[in-house]
């Protein structure tokens, strides 16, 4: 099998692109080459820009695929660009849009593939659900062989998860507990969440590669394993060898002084969801999550303990976190 990755090195890609060339499948990586630490050994790097049509043209003239995932298509203009591009050059075509698209608030905590999609906190999240209407669209209306998969919050070796933390400097929530500074955790922390390793995800979108019957579907790929917030935080500190110092504030209150959390936590992870996988499971027979959080994070931790050069400190969030506890504990005295 010839498959196409747009992307394939970032913190959920990467995982896939291993699980990829270890099921001998002959993996291209569509990228920059900007991130070539993670390009697995039998992957063959395609550098382009996929937002240059002319460049990716060029680079991939006289290629097919049987199929192609494009990991970083955010905007409609994005994969209407991959329907030009790739419309007779593939048999199967795998958008990798978002669980954050399922209905806020929620209206029954299990969610199916199914739930409503409607999300009126994060623009991401709609700009997702664009993508997906305008790829169904297509599939109705021309035949073009779009898969949609749906991510929850998926980690691996280069991220800490949590609901509050630095995205490009994720060593900055660990950094905290280990200086004894008090831990932020959302509403009462009792709120359920599903935190899912990139390795289980990819044996999942991997088996729908080999699956063509998945065609005009859409599908969430998760664990089973059910945690709220305070367990999450605390997982995270007892791989850290630290007990987190954790204040609870109400993620109204967060987001008013951080307003990207308005999206990422009022929009996604301020609400319990639990994810049924049955769909995923019957399509790809045999697939099941087998990494536990408390093992997984275990994991994380110790490759940024062997990298001193990734344990970078984001020293603006961590002013912005001091100020959200300072306002709050002033509010309730």
């Amino acid at each position: 099998m010839k498959v196409l990755f747009i992307g394939g090195t970032g913190i959920i890609s990467e995982a896939a692109s291993k699980q990829a060339v270890r099921q001998g499948i002959d993996l291209y990586l569509l990228n920059r080459g900007q991130n070539t630490e993670f390009i697995p050994e039998g992957a063959k790097l395609v550098k382009a820009d996929i937002r240059d049509k002319a460049s990716v043209n060029k680079a991939l003239k006289g290629q097919t695929f049987d199929a192609v995932v494009d990991w970083i298509a955010f905007v409609p203009e994005h994969v209407k660009t991959d329907v030009e591009l790739f419309r007779d050059k593939t048999r199967h075509y795998i958008f990798i849009s978002s669980a954050s698209v399922y209905q806020k608030p929620l209206s029954h905590y299990i969610v199916t593939e199914s739930t409503p999609l409607a999300n009126p906190y994060w623009q991401y999240s709609r700009d997702k659900i664009a993508c997906e209407e305008f790829l169904m669209n297509e599939y109705r209306n021309t035949g073009f062989p779009a898969t949609i998969v749906r991510p929850s919050f998926t980690y691996g070796l280069k991220m800490i998860p949590a609901a509050l933390n630095s995205w490009n400097n994720p060593w900055s929530i660990v950094d905290r507990m280990h200086k004894g500074k008090k831990i932020i955790v959302h509403g009462d922390g009792t709120s359920l969440w599903t935190m899912t390793h990139n390795t289980d995800f990819a044996r999942g979108l991997i088996g729908l590669l080999y699956n063509n019957q998945s065609i005009g579907h859409a599908f969430h790929i998760t664990s089973d394993e059910v945690l709220n917030w305070n367990q999450i935080y605390r997982a995270i500190g007892n791989a850290a060898g630290v007990e987190p110092e954790i204040i609870h504030i109400p993620s109204d209150f967060i987001a008013r002084f951080s307003p990207e959390a308005t999206g990422s936590l009022l929009g996604d992870k301020a609400v319990s969801m639990v994810f049924d996988n049955t769909k995923i499971k019957r399509f790809v027979p045999g697939f099941n999550a087998t990494v536990s959080f408390s093992e997984g994070i275990k994991e994380t931790i110790k490759w940024f303990e062997s990298r001193p050069q990734k344990c970078t400190v984001d020293e603006e969030w961590g002013y912005v976190m001091d100020t959200i506890i300072s306002r709050y504990e002033k509010a309730i005295e």
